[in-house]
């Protein structure tokens, strides 16, 4: 059971009344994670609903996208990201088989997802500057300079989510991944 009070989205006020209509006027529903962010920090929602859509804008595909969100999660262990990007990745075109894989850490078969797998967990898992041979295999995978940088913002935006999932423990309103 989530830990963070929460107003129901219908009862939601002001600014977070505005957000929660959006949000469920572009997804159906206004997601548990939502909720909890928008009840007591509406401008951070605002910040993460923005972030995500400079996110969309980016030069990365969305099966790339989903891919760093899945793995930055699984590194977290984040049950509600996992969750909800499973079901994300399913919507943008990810395979089954292909998410466990990257989630897992082992090959999909598939050798840019691996290399960019392989490197966003190098990043979570390690501490201090990345060694050039992780960054060359990136590169070498096809990668740009510019979407190396995108992939660390799409690993800060996903990062934000799973800590506030994290301390909530927050109840899943997706199902669950296998």
């Amino acid at each position: 059971m989530s830990r963070i009070s929460t107003v129901s989205p219908q009862d939601a006020t002001g600014r977070t009344a505005e957000l929660f209509a959006r949000i469920k006027a572009g997804m159906g529903k206004v997601p548990n994670l939502f909720v909890t962010i928008g009840t007591h920090a509406p401008d951070a929602l605002e910040t993460a609903l923005g972030l995500d859509a400079v996110i969309g804008k980016t030069s990365l595909a969305k099966q790339d996208i989903e891919t760093i969100r899945l793995v930055v999660s699984e590194v977290g262990g984040c049950d509600y990201c996992v969750a909800a990007h499973t079901m994300v990745g399913k919507m943008a075109g990810l395979a089954p088989d292909a998410m466990r894989a990257v989630r897992a850490g082992v090959v999909s078969g598939d050798d840019r997802r691996d290399a960019l797998a392989h490197f966003v967990r190098t990043l979570v898992t390690t501490n201090g500057t990345l060694g050039n041979s992780e960054y060359q295999r990136l590169r070498d995978a096809g990668f740009t300079e510019r979407q190396i940088i995108e992939i660390a913002l799409v690993m800060s935006g996903i990062t934000f989510t799973n800590l506030v999932n994290r301390i909530n423990d927050t109840d899943l309103d997706f199902p669950r991944a296998d």
